[in-house]
């Protein structure tokens, strides 16, 4: 009887439900999305690993002061990796080996068509490999063409060919740190798994040794086992009969190193669903309103149940069924949406150059299982409240339409819980904006967010109904008897209206504090470049590539320039006086250095620090080893190269420019010979007193056409690249929270449509006494743009404190300004006014249309 009755009620009530239903569905297809996506992405390149991985991979062992992942590929100097041709011989011969193949692979080298003169290759983080080709390849098969044999041909991936307009015979450039040279194609190899997004080309062995490596050597060695050793035991046997300087991976290790190398997935993974779980939190309001109003519009109803019978219990569990249902049809459905929204990410990600397929979908049990769960149970949850309410209400109160129970002590209590969360979440706030360090005011904070949103959220009902009657205030003047109306409307319910106002309030709150921190972060690196950089010109590959000395000679030929600074990235291990090693990055660089750079000083002076001996290094570093200017420290370069330096600079803390360790070059090369000092990674120009800005620019640039993988800009330049890398990140995180926003629209439509409905009689009475259709649509258009300005305000003002309160954490990271965005706020309140008028259009519309007379006589 009582799953009769709901099924009843939820089928009578089926539009009313829709919008509901649309935010659980949009809410569950982004967290079902995100994981077959995910599940899809992680399954391809385990079968791309288990593919390419050979049973064992023998290697150069980083050096120990080069041991960071980033090195992995160089050894840390710039330079790939090698190892000595006889490793091929001597692991052939070892019992178990079925095959040794060696190989060249290496990631530095930059491709470009000679023709166009433009770079060929990804323009994403994947890597471009250059490398030997072997006939038994299993990532690639040759489809066109054939192998390359002698010194001038080359085969490369369909997929880059095909995006570079090259084809077989056509002439493609290979720029390495040992030569620069043009190859003709010989063929086209077509990936047999999922391409990474990666460009590769291949040469035969001799060439590629000679034109990649600058010496007869070999990257790795891959060995394939007969079946009757473990790949461990091989693995033990190998470094048993090579020695120290090696390092051997097992298959698995393998996989696992290329696993770790696509971490980015699981921070997009988790990305994703963080926003799917903030948008679960929106459509939780719209559902408690939805339900909240249903419940209210079935009064009577919920009356005659009672009198015949019907237990608390019983009226509880009717509402709740009906919320099973709307949560198991949009879990449902939103699962079947979030499998279209994987297959579009997937066609997304190809357009990146990540051939992902959709025909290899991977569900599995885990994402029906989340989809279900999730929407089901935020479902229930969030009907439980008016569920709750329905269930105190008595009989006799129900049937004579007096069935909202008394709300004063309610208020009261939640007056309290409110301003207690409320000042509480400010308490915190203020204290992580205090903090001394960027980690304990980032718990602070977080913690702070939290409190800050729940308690406006318990205090939205209170809020409303003194800040619209505000924000009404001139609505009669303007708009007349419609104007009042409104007025009035919006305050009649301030539950239903601080509810409806939550939902935008959370996503516009979140648009808000990200747009304070990126606009703080890009007015904090303008700053930094203004105040710190010198330099006119600054000369760096696109992809994080060496500079050859062909460029370095091409730059210093350039008409105009005053000095060319040289920079070189060198890994190094530091032990301090307490005993302690540390691994850094050492950025070396010529003695100009300190013309191009004024590095912030907390002591000593960047004049000590690039004299022979000397280092500059940051404010953590020495006061986590107690370091002072005049110190002494050793420096360990790897490969038995070491040497004391001496402490001439402690870099002030908050430069994100400067964060690292610095010296000059001439101290450096003191202790690596020249031959092992790696490439520069970056060139720095000043111009000669009186020389034109434009012309000398014009000139550098031209010096370097050759080099399209280079970039030279000037300072204004500079500054426009970190505008546009946060301005990517930015627009990704407002692309994700519009998911929050969409659903929050919805609130507001679905609270103004079941509205309209509770009001038909009142309604009808308006218009038989005069009020036209238009200055009845006039009056819910206004009551809407009233509700969603007055989430928008306390949206902005949340927003506003979390983003003042994060750049006030980040201070000591680099982001030392605070800039408000102001257009971007007023923007928001004027979207918030024109998405509170469409949101009212179809409601609006409706009650326009409503008959008179059927109207009053609805029960």
């Amino acid at each position: 009887m009582l799953l009769k009755t709901s099924l009843r009620s939820f089928f009578a009530h089926k539009g009313r439900m829709a919008l509901s239903l649309i935010a659980v569905v949009l809410s569950v297809a982004f967290v079902s999305g995100t994981l077959v996506f995910s599940n899809t992405a992680t399954a391809t390149f385990d079968k791309l690993f288990a593919t390419t991985a050979s049973d064992i991979s023998v290697r150069q062992a980083v050096p120990d002061a080069a041991a960071d992942a980033d090195d992995e590929q160089d050894g840390g100097r710039g330079k790939p990796r090698t190892v000595p041709v006889a490793t091929e011989q001597k692991i052939a011969a070892l019992p178990g080996v079925k095959s040794a193949r060696g190989e060249v692979s290496v990631q530095n080298a930059v491709l470009t068509n000679p023709l166009t003169n433009k770079a060929v290759g990804p323009t994403s983080g994947a890597p471009t490999i250059t490398g030997s080709w072997h006939d038994n390849q299993n990532m690639l098969k040759i489809t066109s063409g054939k192998a390359p044999a002698g010194g001038g041909q080359i085969v490369l991936d369909a997929d880059t060919a095909k995006k570079a307009g090259l084809g077989i015979d056509s002439k493609l450039r290979v720029i390495t740190a040992a030569g620069d040279r043009v190859f003709t194609i010989s063929g086209i190899a077509t990936f047999q798994t999922t391409n990474p997004g990666a460009a590769l080309a291949f040469l035969d062995l001799p060439t590629a040794q000679e034109h990649l490596l600058g010496t007869t050597a070999l990257s790795t060695v891959e060995v394939t086992g007969d079946g009757s050793k473990s790949n461990d035991e091989l693995k033990a046997a190998a470094l048993a009969t090579l020695g120290d300087g090696y390092k051997v991976l097992t298959a698995a290790e393998q996989k696992a190193e290329g696993k770790a190398d696509m971490g980015f997935l699981d921070y997009m993974k988790y990305a994703m669903l963080g926003f799917a779980g903030i948008s679960l939190l929106v459509g939780g309001f719209l559902i408690i309103n939805t339900f909240s109003m249903l419940v209210a519009q079935r009064t009577r109803e919920i009356g005659l149940l009672r009198a015949i019978g019907g237990s608390r219990s019983q009226v509880n569990r009717s509402v709740l069924i009906e919320a099973l249902i709307l949560g198991v049809l949009g879990s449902t459905l939103g699962l079947l949406a979030g499998i279209g929204l994987a297959i579009g990410l997937i066609q997304l990600m190809k357009a990146t150059g990540m051939n992902l397929s959709s025909a290899d979908l991977e569900i599995g049990a885990s994402v029906p299982i989340a989809s279900y769960a999730v929407g089901v149970v935020i479902t229930v949850l969030a009907a439980w409240i008016p569920a709750r309410r329905a269930s105190r209400i008595s009989p006799m109160a129900a049937l004579r339409d007096h069935g909202t129970p008394s709300e004063a002590k309610a208020n009261r209590i939640r007056a309290a819980i409110g301003v207690l969360l409320t000042a509480g979440g400010a308490a915190l706030l203020a204290a992580a904006a205090a903090a001394s360090t960027a980690s304990a005011g980032g718990q602070l904070l977080g913690l702070g967010v939290v409190l800050s949103l729940v308690g406006l959220v318990v205090l939205g009902p209170l809020l409303s109904t003194a800040v619209v009657r505000v924000l009404g205030a001139v609505l009669p003047a303007l708009f007349g008897p419609s104007g009042k109306l409104a007025q009035r409307n919006a305050t009649r319910n301030p539950r239903r209206t601080g509810a409806t106002a939550a939902a935008l309030m959370i996503g516009l709150a979140l648009v808000t504090g990200a747009s304070v921190v990126t606009s703080s972060m890009v007015s904090s690196a303008n700053d930094q470049i203004d105040q710190s950089v010198g330099a006119d010109y600054v000369v760096a590959s696109r992809t994080n590539a060496d500079l050859t000395p062909a460029m370095v000679t091409a730059a210093q030929g350039a008409q105009g320039l005053k000095h060319l600074t040289l920079q070189k990235s060198i890994p190094v291990a530091f032990t301090t006086s307490d005993g302690k090693r540390t691994k850094e990055h050492l950025a070396a660089a010529t003695k100009t250095f300190v013309e191009d750079f004024k590095i912030p000083a907390e002591s000593g002076s960047a004049e000590q620090a690039f004299a022979v001996g000397g280092v500059a290094v940051g404010s953590e570093f020495a006061k986590e080893h107690g370091l002072k200017t005049g110190d002494r420290i050793t420096a360990d370069y790897g490969q038995g190269h070491t040497q004391e330096l001496t402490v001439g600079l402690i870099i002030k803390a908050g430069s994100d420019m400067f964060n690292g360790t610095f010296a000059n070059l001439d101290t450096v090369a003191k202790a690596i010979p020249a031959a092992d000092l790696p490439a520069d990674k970056a060139m720095f120009a000043k111009i000669v007193d009186g020389a034109d800005p434009a012309k000398t620019l014009a000139a550098l640039e031209d010096s370097l056409k050759a080099y399209p993988q280079l970039t030279v800009t000037d300072k204004a330049g500079y500054k426009e690249i970190i505008q546009s890398q946060v301005n990517t990140l930015l627009y990704m995180v407002y692309g994700l929270l519009g998911l929050a926003i969409v659903v929050a629209v919805l609130g507001v439509v679905n609270t103004l449509a079941l509205s309209v409905v509770e009001r038909t009689r009142e309604i009808g009475l308006l218009r038989a006494i005069g009020l036209s259709r238009r200055q009845l649509r006039r009056m819910i258009r206004l009551e809407s743009v009233v509700i969603a300005i007055f989430g928008a305000l306390l949206g902005t003002g949340l927003g506003l404190a979390w983003g003042v309160t994060s750049q006030q954490v980040l201070a000591g990271s680099g982001i030392s300004l605070l800039t408000i965005p102001v257009g971007t706020i007023v923007a928001i309140l004027f979207a918030s006014a024109v998405v509170g008028l469409l949101a009212a259009l179809l409601p609006a519309f409706r009650a326009g249309r409503m008959n008179v007379l059927a109207a009053i006589a609805t029960d």
